[in-house]
C-alpha cells in the first residue's frame, strides 16, 4: 500500500475515533519522527501524548464555557496585599479544592469592591481545570429559573441537574429581596446540596440581616444554619479593591 494512501487512511480512522490532533498533525509528527529518527515506539508514544494533551484542554475549555463564568478572573491574579486578612488566610486553602471533596461551602460576606466575586470566579475556574463540573450563576438569575421550572413543571429535572454539579458559585445574595415563593425555591434547592456537594456564596451582608432578603425569620435561621455548617465563612469587609483600580487607573490617564 502507497504512503499516502497509508496516510489519509490513519487520518480517517483519526476523525472515527474522535482522534482530531492524530487527524490534522500526522504529517508533522511524522517529520518529526524521520528527523529525530524515533523508534515506533517513541513515535506513537509522542502521537498519543499529544493527543492526550489536546483532549485535556479542550475539556478544561468547555467545562470553562459550559461554566458560564461572566468574564474570566483567576485566583493567581488576586491582589493579596489588597484583600482583606481573613480571604488573604485563606486563599491556598481554597487553591488546594479539597473543601469541594468534602462538600464544603464558601461564603465570602463583606462590603462592595473587595474581591468576592473573583476569588469566587477565580476558584470556579481552577476548579473547572482539575475536572469538577461547575455552574456560575447569579441568586437573583437562579431565582428567576427556579420560578420558570415550577412554572414549566420541570422543578425535578432542575434539581437533577443542580446536584449534578460539584461546585456551584451563587452571586449577589443581598442586592434584591425575594417574595415567598422565591425564598422557598431557594431554600430547597441550596438546602439539597448542604453537607454534599459545594456552593460558594457571595453576599454584601451579614449574616443578621439576611431577613431582609427572605422576610421570614424561621426559614432564615435555617437556611443560615444549612449553609454554615462545616462551612468557611469568610470576612471581605475591607478597602474597595475596584476603588483603588480605579484611582490608579485615573493617575494614568
Amino acid at each position: 500500500m502507497k504512503k499516502d494512501t497509508i496516510k489519509t487512511n490513519i487520518k480517517n480512522l483519526a476523525k472515527d475515533l474522535k482522534l482530531p490532533y492524530i487527524s490534522k498533525s500526522l504529517e508533522e509528527e511524522i517529520k518529526e519522527a524521520n528527523i529525530k529518527n524515533l523508534t515506533y515506539e517513541d513515535f506513537l508514544l509522542s502521537v498519543l501524548e499529544n493527543e492526550h494533551d489536546l483532549r485535556k484542554a479542550n475539556g478544561i475549555k468547555n467545562r470553562i464555557r459550559q461554566a458560564r463564568f461572566p468574564y474570566k478572573k483567576y485566583i493567581e491574579d488576586l491582589s493579596l496585599e489588597d484583600l482583606p486578612q481573613d480571604a488573604r488566610d485563606k486563599v491556598k486553602i481554597f487553591s488546594s479544592l479539597d473543601f469541594i471533596e468534602t462538600g464544603q461551602n464558601i461564603i465570602l460576606a463583606g462590603n462592595p469592591g473587595t474581591g468576592k466575586t473573583h476569588m469566587a470566579i477565580g476558584i470556579g475556574i481552577k476548579a473547572c481545570t482539575r475536572g469538577y463540573k461547575v455552574l456560575f450563576t447569579t441568586i437573583p438569575l437562579l431565582v428567576n429559573e427556579l420560578k420558570e421550572s415550577r412554572s414549566n413543571k420541570t422543578l425535578r429535572a432542575f434539581e437533577n441537574k443542580f446536584e449534578k454539579y460539584d461546585l456551584i458559585v451563587a452571586d449577589e445574595l443581598g442586592y434584591i429581596s425575594f417574595d415567598k415563593e422565591a425564598s422557598e425555591l431557594l431554600f430547597t434547592y441550596l438546602s439539597l446540596r448542604a453537607g454534599r456537594k459545594s456552593t460558594i456564596i457571595t453576599t454584601n451582608l451579614s449574616f443578621e440581616r439576611w431577613d431582609e432578603i427572605f422576610k421570614d425569620p424561621v426559614m432564615t435561621a435555617a437556611m443560615i444554619d444549612r449553609l454554615t455548617h462545616k462551612s468557611y465563612i469568610v470576612n471581605m469587609n475591607g478597602n474597595s479593591y475596584r476603588l483603588k483600580e480605579t484611582q490608579l487607573w485615573l493617575e494614568e490617564q
